[in-house]
This record gives structure tokens, C-alpha cells and sequence, in this order.
């Protein structure tokens, strides 16, 4: 029995996963949880078809300006995020938590239909391109990350274990959704009428938003470790994001395993416009080829977000979730040094992003379930924006760097397998961790009742 509901009640708790017909065997998620769910996925498809939609129009811009350049392109948007990490921080002192969402994805939105415009006038601007590709590369970690720090808010951490990776499909759907409505629609549409649809899109979340808000509300805030309401702005520096990560060793922890993530997902990305720029030298076969892996990743995920996240979560624990993937693209790495194909390639790219939007991401946020509102909303947002961004930029010097020493692949993938191991290691001490920070959040509960 939980005693979180208004005024004092006591309200039932969700009822075992055998108690729940067939809701209970398909969504892991009770009767009163179900929409909630079926929101949570909404804004997740709207938010992810609205970013997959331009996906394609950015990397056109980044390919156009030669891979070798890459790296300087991942530099400027790490830079470009240090610019916006102080604003943000500076915005959150200011707007309650309620209106964080609403206030940033519509800044987005609006920058988005000038970008548009933009397009409309010259759609062979150069700079515009570039500004575009470094806008759009920190505009989609951001608003990911403040889209998960609600659904950290929202949610219960024993709720999160059950529901974030089905909520996580809507993202995957909307993944798999965005290209083909680009593809689609480019033609009618234009590039600029995609970034306009996007835009809409994009302003379609706030709704989803504002009743996940109301929702959490009726069940009496108990998400919230320290009670604080939502309508209440945060307090702190406008850096406090990154001062909160490095007093915190827990959230270091998370930095670290971020900053292996981006490394090893970086190297394969410079691997991947290698091997496809060898073997298809035609633009039109190279989009068939992205195409086709985009649909078959996301058809993958969604099927493991839906069946296979919650479950598997609820048996062995976070720690599986932090540690398969990283263990996964070690023996990845070493395949692709003994045989670097593009058929390989493919294999190893599957796997990586299947498994990092199927287990990875949930795991990651369920790590954040049980901070203060300040560390979901700042730190948060740091460790996924500047420290994400920080490793892709310091990553892709490292690639050009040991690609500029050895002509061989062998020795940047045997590098890559040696960070996906200190990856894999990083996420099982977090899982251990979590696992921990849970129990005794449960012990001092029952000792509440």
C-alpha cells in the first residue's frame, strides 16, 4: 500500500505483472498507468519524427563539405554548447519546471521555421548549411534530454524501471517515421516545408507534456525526492549543472560512462562514412543504404523497447542494461579489425544503435530516478549536452589522430575495443550503484509508512 496519494489517502500500488490480464504481458504497465504510457510515447514519436525528419538534411550539409572536415564540424558543436549550456542554466533559474518544456521547444520551433525561411531564400547557402548542421547537432541532445528529465519527474523509480523502454518506443517509432515522411514529403514540400512540418511537430510535445504534468500532480508529486513543486523554478548558478557532476561521484560516474558512449559511437561513425564512401560511391545508393539500416534498427529497437526492456530490467536489474551493449561492441570492434567490411560494419552498427535505444538510453535514465529535481533538470542536462558533445569532439581528434599514425583500420578499432570494455566496466559499477540508491530509497519508504 502506497500512502502517496492527496490529502494523506492511502492509494494501492500498481498490482504484480501477473494481476494485469493482458496489459500486465504486454506493456508491464497497470490499469491507471496504461495512458500515461500511450502520452509518454506521443511525445516521444512527435519529438524524435520531428528531429529524424532533418536528420537527413543535416548529414547532406555535413557530407558536402568532406569527411575529412568532420572533425572540425563535431568541435563547433561542442563549442556552440558551451555557448547554450550557460543560457540554459541561466533559463531554468527563472521558469518553473511545469514551463521548462514549454518555453525551450517553442524557442526550437521558432528558429526552426527561420531556418526555413532561410531555405526558402537560398537554398545553396553555404554558411547556412553549417550553422544548421552545429544548431541542429546540439538542439537534439538538448531537448532529448529535457524531454527525459520530465519523464524523470513524472514518473516513480519503480515505475521506471517497468515503463521507460515502452515509452522509449514512441521515440523509435518516431525514428523510424521521420525518414520516411522526409522522403516522402521532400519532393511536394521542399526542404523548407520539412522544417516547417518539423517545427509543427515539435509544438505537438507541449500538449503531451502539460498532461503528463497534471497527470503526476493527481497522484500527489511522490516522484519528486524532495517535494518540491513543479511550478516552483529551480535555484542555483547558471553553471550549476556541471558543479553538481563534479561534487557528485555518482554523477561522474554517469559523465564517464557518457563520455565512452559518445567516444565508441564516434569511431564508428568516421568507420561508417569510410567503409560506405568505398563502397558506394554514388549519393543515391549511399541514402538506400542509411535508408535500409534506419528502418531495420528501428523496427529492432522498438520490438525489444516493447517486449524485452521492462522485463528483462525487472529480472537481472540496470546493470544488464548499462554493461550487454558496451560488452557487445568490444567483440564488435575486434571483428572489425580482423575483417573491416562493410558487411561487418553493418552488423556492428545494428547492434550499437539497437542496443543503445533499446537498453542503453532506458538504463541511462533510470540512473537519474532517484537525484533531486536540481541534478534531473542541471546536471542532467550538462552530462548529456557539454559532456556528450565534449567526448564526440575529443573523440574525433583521436580517431583523425591514430588514423593520421597507422593507415590501417586494425589499430583504430583496437583502440575502439579498449573503450568499449572501460564503457562496459563504467556501467556495470553504475548498475551496482543504482541498484543500491533504490533499495535504500525502498527501506526508507516502508520505514515512512
Amino acid at each position: 500500500m502506497r500512502s502517496d496519494a492527496p490529502g494523506g489517502a492511502t492509494a494501492p500500488g500498481p498490482r504484480p505483472p501477473e494481476d494485469r490480464g493482458w496489459i500486465g504481458r504486454v506493456l508491464v504497465a497497470a490499469p491507471g498507468e496504461l495512458l500515461p504510457v500511450l502520452v509518454g510515447f506521443l511525445l516521444f514519436f512527435l519529438l524524435f519524427a520531428s528531429y529524424f525528419m532533418l536528420r537527413p538534411v543535416r548529414e547532406t550539409f555535413g557530407i558536402a563539405g568532406g569527411v575529412n572536415n568532420l572533425q572540425w564540424l563535431f568541435l563547433a558543436t561542442f563549442l556552440a554548447t558551451l555557448v547554450v549550456l550557460p543560457a540554459y542554466g541561466w533559463l531554468s533559474n527563472r521558469v518553473p519546471r511545469r514551463q521548462l518544456l514549454a518555453v525551450c521547444y517553442g524557442a526550437s520551433a521558432v528558429t526552426l521555421i527561420g531556418f526555413g525561411f532561410v531555405l526558402l531564400i537560398d537554398p545553396e547557402d553555404v554558411w547556412a548549411g553549417r550553422v544548421f548542421y552545429v544548431w541542429l547537432s546540439v538542439f537534439n541532445l538538448f531537448v532529448i534530454s529535457l524531454a527525459w528529465s520530465v519523464m524523470a519527474d513524472v514518473f516513480e523509480p519503480e515505475q521506471a524501471k517497468r515503463l521507460f523502454g515502452q515509452i522509449a518506443a514512441g521515440a523509435s517509432l518516431g525514428g523510424l517515421a521521420g525518414p520516411l515522411l522526409s522522403t516522402a514529403l521532400v519532393a511536394p514540400l521542399g526542404l523548407a516545408g520539412l522544417l516547417f512540418l518539423s517545427a509543427a511537430m515539435l509544438l505537438g510535445t507541449l500538449l503531451c507534456a502539460a498532461w503528463l504534468f497534471r497527470w503526476r500532480e493527481r497522484q500527489g508529486w511522490k516522484a519528486m525526492p524532495t517535494g518540491e513543486s513543479a511550478d516552483r523554478a529551480m535555484r542555483g548558478s547558471i553553471l550549476a549543472g556541471l558543479t553538481l557532476v563534479l561534487r557528485s561521484p555518482y554523477m561522474l560516474g554517469i559523465a564517464l560512462f557518457v563520455i565512452l558512449l559518445a567516444s565508441v559511437s564516434t569511431f564508428l561513425y568516421f568507420e561508417q562514412a569510410r567503409l560506405v564512401r568505398a563502397t558506394f560511391p554514388s549519393r543515391v545508393q549511399q541514402t538506400q543504404v542509411f535508408g535500409t539500416i534506419d528502418a531495420v534498427v528501428q523496427t529492432l529497437t522498438i520490438l525489444i523497447q516493447v517486449f524485452v526492456t521492462g522485463r528483462l530490467t525487472r529480472k537481472l536489474g540496470v546493470g544488464v542494461l548499462l554493461t550487454a551493449v558496451p560488452l557487445g561492441m568490444a567483440v564488435g570492434f575486434g571483428a572489425l579489425a580482423l575483417a573491416p567490411t562493410f558487411g561487418v560494419l553493418v552488423v556492428v552498427m545494428v547492434l550499437r544503435r539497437v542496443g543503445e535505444y533499446a537498453l542503453v538510453r532506458p538504463g541511462r535514465e533510470m540512473l537519474f530516478t532517484t537525484v533531486d529535481a536540481e541534478t534531473k533538470y542541471k546536471a542532467k542536462n550538462a552530462i548529456d549536452t557539454v559532456v556528450y558533445r565534449g567526448g564526440d569532439a575529443v573523440s574525433s581528434w583521436i580517431k583523425t589522430g591514430v588514423d593520421a599514425i597507422s593507415s590501417s583500420p586494425v589499430a583504430a578499432m583496437v583502440v575502439g575495443a579498449a573503450i568499449a570494455a572501460s564503457w562496459a566496466a563504467t556501467g556495470y559499477a553504475l548498475g551496482r550503484r543504482a541498484e543500491r540508491e533504490e533499495g535504500a530509497s525502498r527501506r526508507l519508504e516502508r520505514a515512512a509508512v
